[in-house]
């Protein structure tokens, strides 16, 4: 088996989950397990028995489904997938959920966020966070789970996923069910249901039309419930998903069920039965059961009901469904009391108080333990937040110093940054007269000064489209065409080099009084610039492994500098090669400057720059 035949059977193995043909998902997967190509890929054997963990998963087989998922999670921590470890960790605790076990669950939920932050999967982020909210709306903490249903919701929006916008949609109408608010519960499943419609995601379409006729249901408008059901069936049908299937035609036989018709119940309840049997779903082959002996109850059928409800409380007990067994066991009692039978009524009778008194007693221990698993929850929340404001500020920072997209590549975790840019136009901007005035003014009002200026010449070259490198004392670098594309970035630095003259001509600085005495500016002599400019190819990237800096190399830079230091107060020196690039816009005046000796190139034909009268 090679490598693409390996990852193609994986394909066909998820397939076969996704269609709900769990019992040759089981075999196929049994199978892939001895093959020694899996076996010896340990991504490929951790799918394989993530796969398997997920087939056990749906067909309520929790115990199993905690085997194979642990499995797949210590392949996944030998071999540091850490994605794969925070997929396990979500996996096990959604089988703790199933098993209304909260605190391992929450446990195991808060697990796989703490990896998913780490590695900064956004949207496993949220649905870690969604997830928790659904287990605190099965502790009835509704506002809790409204709280992090939400911020699940943000994400997923922030990133654009549309599909688990409209799941966590859904889960939001949930919680508004649970609340008994069923005009807002319908809010929510009709805003999902619309949001799979645009995303044609039709598994999510069936399972909001289902979601909308549970309410209606509880509404006793039974014929809108039938409405919606019917259509959740057709779609379930049509794309093949069995236990949509099995759970349509169940809640159908509980509509029929509630109005008495209970032939048309039992047809139902009989063919979901049927469905849960050939895909081997033991959780709802007891539920159906019980639902058919139920009816056989209400029928006074006392043989067959007995037959079927023993039945279904024989398979809760064996795949450990406290609730269902409960629920049987007293179908049961009272079964037995319909039929005049008090010892046995009695029986089951205790039976079933045994059992509730047992889920009473791990709710009391499971409260004793959420106790501290919220306070924790509470505490990485709180840490969250803490590191994500730092982490924004970072963030903030970052942007300040480095070109935006530069700052982006960094938070991406991107290592090595270095690109060659075949064009760019390359300005250096120098203060002149700076020295003097660094000799008189004392250090805070001088850096004061020195901030005003630069940041007005931030101003300018934001305007045109250029991007300030870094400063040097006082020296001020701007380049073109680096980090964005700038078209006509020669004409465009041409702009922002006069733009820059203009404004720091007609330039004022009122100094705070709060940093002192100002007596000296009577000595100040006026700050003019001086400009050079050169167009041409340069390397740019990051050096540094703390403090970044971004820096460009090549001769476009070194030549831009030595005109910048060979210009003059109040004007824009700029190279041969530039003034050709612009000579046919009449914007600028271009006036030759001669032969001057430029150190390291030599004798260059330079110009300067003037804006055109």
């Amino acid at each position: 088996m090679t490598k693409q035949e390996s990852n193609l059977s994986i394909d066909r193995l998820i397939n076969l989950t996704k269609s709900s043909q769990f019992y040759e998902a089981k075999s196929f997967a049994y199978e892939l397990l001895q093959k020694e190509e899996i076996q010896q890929n340990a991504e490929s054997l951790a799918n394989v028995n993530n796969i398997l963990g997920n087939v056990y998963w749906n067909l309520s087989e929790y115990p199993k489904a905690l085997e194979y998922y642990e499995i797949a999670l210590q392949i996944n921590e030998e071999i540091s997938d850490n994605e794969g470890i925070g997929r396990q960790y979500g996996n096990i605790g959604s089988v703790y959920n199933s098993l209304s076990n909260y605190p391992k669950a929450l446990e195991y939920y808060e697990k796989a966020l703490q990896i998913n932050e780490e590695i900064g999967n956004k949207d496993s982020i949220a649905v870690n966070i969604g997830n928790i909210g659904i287990v605190f709306n099965k502790l009835s903490d509704y506002v809790k789970s409204i709280e992090y249903l939400s911020k699940a919701l943000q994400i997923h929006e922030e990133i654009g996923n549309k599909n688990r916008i409209a799941i966590t949609l859904g889960n939001i109408g949930n919680v508004y069910n649970s609340l008994s608010n069923y005009p807002l519960a319908l809010e929510y499943f009709q805003k999902s249901l619309y949001q799979h419609n645009e995303n044609k995601y039709k598994s999510g379409i069936a399972n909001q039309l289902g979601n909308i006729g549970i309410i209606y249901s509880i509404l006793s408008d039974y014929i809108k419930a039938l409405e919606y059901y019917e259509k959740a069936f057709q779609i379930n049908e049509e794309i093949g998903n069995q236990i949509g299937i099995s759970t349509n035609l169940g809640n159908i036989g509980i509509v029929y069920f509630k109005i008495s018709d209970f032939q048309n119940a039992l047809e139902y309840y009989n063919r979901a039965l049927y469905i849960n049997e050939r895909i081997a779903d033991k959780g709802r082959i007891a539920i159906n059961l019980g639902n058919i002996g139920s009816v056989y109850k209400s029928l006074a059928d006392y043989p067959k009901a007995l037959e079927y409800l023993i039945s279904a409380c024989s398979l809760s007990k064996e795949i450990g469904t406290k609730k269902t067994t409960k629920d049987l066991l007293n179908e049961l009692s009272e079964l037995y009391e319909q039929m005049g039978d008090i010892d046995n009524a009695f029986s089951y009778y205790k039976q079933c108080i045994a059992v509730k008194e047992d889920i009473q007693s791990e709710e009391a221990i499971n409260k004793s333990r959420l106790f501290d698993q919220r306070r924790k929850i509470e505490e990485d929340e709180k840490a969250r937040q803490l590191k994500l404001a730092r982490f924004q500020e970072q963030e903030k920072i970052l942007h300040n110093i480095l070109p935006s997209k530069i700052a982006d590549r960094i938070l991406n975790q991107e290592t090595f940054i270095s690109d060659h840019f075949h064009s760019v136009s390359v300005l250096f901007m120098d203060l002149v007269g700076f020295t003097s005035l660094s000799s008189i003014a004392p250090p805070k009002q001088l850096v004061y000064i020195l901030d005003a200026i630069f940041q007005k010449a931030d101003d300018v070259v934001e305007q045109y489209g250029l991007e300030k490198i870094k400063t040097i004392g006082d020296g001020y670098l701007a380049v073109a065409n680096v980090t964005s594309p700038v078209e006509e970035h020669q004409k465009a630095t041409a702009l922002a080099s006069l733009q820059l003259l203009e404004t720091m001509r007609d330039f004022t600085v009122n100094i705070p009084s709060d940093l002192g005495d100002t007596d000296w500016i009577k000595d100040m002599k006026e700050i003019e610039i001086r400009i050079g400019i050169h167009t041409g190819e340069v390397v740019a990237g990051i050096i540094g492994k703390n403090k970044y800096t971004y820096d460009l190399w090549g001769d476009a830079v070194n030549i831009a500098s030595r005109m910048e230091s060979n210009s003059e107060a109040g004007r824009i020196h700029i190279s041969e090669q530039f003034a050709k690039s612009i000579e046919l816009n009449s914007e600028f005046s271009i006036i030759p400057r001669g032969e001057i000796f430029i150190k390291g190139k030599g004798t260059m034909n330079t110009y300067w720059l003037e804006k055109m009268q």
